[in-house]
This record gives C-alpha cells, structure tokens and sequence, in this order.
C-alpha cells in the first residue's frame, strides 16, 4: 500500500473511532439519565468525558489487560446493556469487554454475552434514598458535595439536602461558599451550577436546593424543619473525633446515622472494601473513614500480608500539605508544623502504621511509620518498606497486584500504574485511594524485602472512600459488575 493509501485509511479509522466515541458518550448518558446505570472502565468515570478522555482510557485499558479493549466492542456492549431490564447499577464496561474477548467462542452475540454476565442483577431491589448532611464544607467537605451532586442521577441514592457551618449566614457568606466550591486551585471547576439564594439561606446546586445551616451544637439543629429525615450526618470539621462527642450529632431531630471523615477513638475505622463488612449499619450508629493513608495503604497491606506475609515493616509517606501547618512561619501547637509549608520539607508524625492494625488485626505492632509533609497542595506518596514471609520477585509481585486491581473485592481500591513517568500531579483527581507504582518497586537479591511506591490523591481519592462507606452505611449500594 503507498504511502498515500495507507494515511487516508489512519485517518478514516480515525474518524470512525471518534464517532463510535461520540455514540459510547450519548448511550453511557442515557444509561445514568434514564437508568440510574453507571459505566466505569477499569474503575475510571467515563461519565463527562470528552472524546480523546474515553479513547485515551481505551488505550490504557489495552495495555493494562494485554488484549485490544476497542472502542466499537464497548459500544456494542453498551447497546446491548440498554436492551435488557436492569436495576440501578455500576458496570465496568472494560472488564466485560475484556471478558468477552477471552470468551467469545462461547456466546453466539454479545447480547447474549451480556445477558449472562449480569444475570445477578435482577435479584437487587431499587434502593431506598438516603439524605445526607455534611457537616462541615472545608476541603474534603466541598469534595464530597461535588462528587454527591455530580452522580445524584435520579437521586435513588444519597441526596445531598444540607451542609452546616459555623458563624453568621448573608449573601456575602453564601456567595463566598458557593465560590469556593466552583472553583478550586487543585481540583479546577466544578462540572456544574452553583447559585445562591440569600433569603433563604440555601445554595441551588445544578437547579437542586441544598439548605445552608448555621450551627453552634450539633444536637441544637431540627432537621426535620427542612424536610430531612433519618439522615446520615458526615462530619468533616475534625472537631469531634470520640464516640461521646459524635454522639451529639444523633440528639438532633432528624439525624440517624454518623459518619467521621478523620481517624476515629473507640470508634469503628474502616477502610472501604477492606473490613467494612466486619461492621453492620443495622448494629452500629457511628463510623470513622480513618485517614487518607490508612486508606492508600491498607489495601495494598492486605494484599501482600494474604499473599506473601509480612514480618515487619516501615511506612514513610510523604505527604502534600494541608491546612493544619502555617503558610508561613509562625507558631504552631506542634514542633516543625510552625515552619513554612510552601517552603521546606517538614518532618512529622503519622498514626497510619498503628490505625492499619484496626483494619488488618493481624498487622498489630509490626508496622512503625513516619511522615514528611512536603510543599505540594495534593497527591501524596506513601513508601512501603517491608520484609515478607515467603520469597517473591518483581514480576511476582507486579502479578499479584495486578490481579487484585484487575479482580475481587479491592477493585475499587487499587489502581495499577504502568507509566514510567509518574509523578505527583498525574495522581490528582484519581478515585482510587492506592495506586500502585508498578515501574518503581524494589525487590532485593533473596525476595524476602520489599519497597512499594503507592502513590494518592489524599483529597479526592480519600473522598470517594468516604463515599463508598456512606453508601454502605446507608444501604444504598447498587448492583455492580467489575
């Protein structure tokens, strides 16, 4: 073929590619418009994607499972996924492509495919919703209301009706709030509408109101007066960390569960998809999302102490700044914290290697750790330096992870990097809480130690945990297929 022929076929295909991209948008919409279905590739939201995003993580599911995922397989998927009866549901439109593929000698059309893959799901009853309050709008609480907003669908979910702050509320307050929460310097705009409306103290968030409460106490607050009920309270200020404490927040009419977006004391800790399962909401009011690198790290933990074992270990994370250290030099409650945060490397403690042992008992005192907070607002790094049971090598090690990104109950959890270039800012806006560096782990010479690199977005992989645990907690988790 000349050189001529063989350009005008790229670009053909090209525009082929990106007008099956353009149909795999319009039916991924409809899915969760009209079906409350969500799509995901390998864990990735493909909802709101532009055409070079969705072809882009196409070509990154290729590579990660080994096997072409085409985007005209996954739009003949998604067809035949609108054809059939399905509840509520979050399906991973890679693993089924993928799955297809190695199994398409066994069907006679992906109809047919797919109708036996997602046979389960007629056994899942629509969710009841569950309204949600956030108490507390800081960094993590503004996360959370994005990400709450942003996949309301139909609202058979959780439906964001409030958000408490302290102090006076007027216009000039409520502008300011609403500000911060459609644009941000790390997490960029907000994917749509804030407005206010001053008189009533509520912000109208993509045309849905979300009433603005100011309060001293949280047992002082009716809930009810706003058409709240049974709800579940996510308290992000930090201020309230023990069960006494949290407990104030179930006095307040309206209110049935708690959920604390900090390390807890004489509370449940849970790290989503880990030991979540060990604590019932139909027994227990008050949970502890724990912290962002007890997140990050404890699935990949899991993994390597079922896997391989583990002796003993350090943990070192190097931590983006947050707002607990000074911008510049002043005093501080704590040593070093005081120092610039946007100019020095500041060294510090974590409670990530003993908060693990609550989440994974058999871990309990084989963990020491440390922290280093470093002059980047988000996307941090944890360093696993750990010495293990049974001998393995770097590709038994890369396998092993790579199964449990790829399958199981950690999917959600673990992300396997495969680019050699990596670095902080690439980890920004990554649901998953660990992604596991696989370009830069060490093994030594006899297999028994370790070093991983697990990189996080201590902001918004973190929130999405917290969101994963409050769908728990609420019993408003859907039918998933990944």
């Amino acid at each position: 073929m000349s050189p001529t022929k063989s350009y005008e076929k790229e670009l053909a295909f090209q525009a082929d590619r990106r007008k099956a991209t353009t149909e795999f948008i319009k039916l991924t919409s409809d899915l969760w418009y009209d079906k409350s279905i969500e799509i995901v590739l390998f864990k990735n939201q493909v909802n709101d994607k532009n055409v070079g995003e969705i072809i882009h993580l196409h070509e990154y599911a290729g590579e990660f499972v080994q096997k072409p995922i085409s985007i005209f397989d996954s739009v003949e998927i998604l067809r035949a996924i609108n054809d059939i009866p399905l509840p509520p549901a979050k399906l991973d439109i890679g693993k089924l492509t993928y799955e297809f593929h190695s199994e398409e000698n066994s069907f006679n059309n992906i109809k047919a495919f797919v109708i036996e893959k997602l046979k389960d799901a007629s056994k899942f009853k629509n969710p009841k919703p569950k309204d949600v309050v956030l108490y507390g709008f800081g960094r993590i609480g503004r996360l959370l209301a994005r990400e709450l907003m942003a996949k309301t669908g139909k609202g058979n979910q959780m439906r964001l009706r409030a958000i408490v702050v302290r102090g006076d509320l007027n216009e000039e307050v409520l502008e300011k709030r609403a500000s911060l929460l459609r644009i941000d310097s790390v997490h960029g705009e907000f994917g749509g509408t804030v407005n206010v409306d001053a008189a009533n103290n509520v912000l109208i968030i993509n045309g849905t109101t979300v009433n603005v409460i100011s309060a001293k106490n949280p047992e002082d607050i009716d809930y009810t007066k706003y058409g709240i009920k049974d709800a579940l309270i996510i308290d992000n200020t930090g201020a309230f960390r023990n069960k006494e404490a949290l407990g104030k927040h179930l006095k307040a009419k309206g209110a049935a569960k708690v959920l604390l977006t900090a390390p807890g004391i004489e509370l449940p800790n849970i790290v989503h998809g880990v030991n979540h399962l060990d604590y019932s909401p139909d027994k227990i009011d008050i949970f502890s999302a724990a912290s962002c690198t007890t997140n990050a790290i404890t699935p990949i933990l899991k993994v390597i102490d079922d896997s391989l074992g583990v002796k003993k270990g350090h943990l070192e994370t190097i931590h983006a700044y947050t707002n607990d250290q000074n911008l510049v030099d002043n005093m501080h409650g704590k040593y070093r914290r005081g120092r610039s945060a946007a100019l020095n490397m500041v060294i510090t403690e974590t409670g990530a290697g003993k908060a693990v042992a609550k989440a994974l008992p058999a871990l309990e005192g084989k963990l020491t750790s440390n922290a280093i907070r470093v002059p980047v607002p988000n996307g941090s790094l944890a360093i696993l330096n750990l010495e293990i049971e049974q001998e393995t090598s770097l590709d038994g090690i890369n396998t092993i992870l790579k199964k449990y990104a790829l399958e199981g109950d950690l999917v959600e959890q673990i992300k396997y990097s495969l680019s050699k270039e990596m670095v902080s800012t690439d980890v920004v806006g990554t649901s998953a809480p660990s992604i596991y560096d696989s370009r830069a782990t060490i093994v030594d010479s006899e297999g028994k130690n370790v070093v991983l690199y697990i990189w996080y977005d201590n902001e918004y992989g973190y929130s999405h945990q917290v969101i994963r645990l409050a769908k728990y907690i609420s019993k408003v988790r859907r039918y998933t297929y990944y």
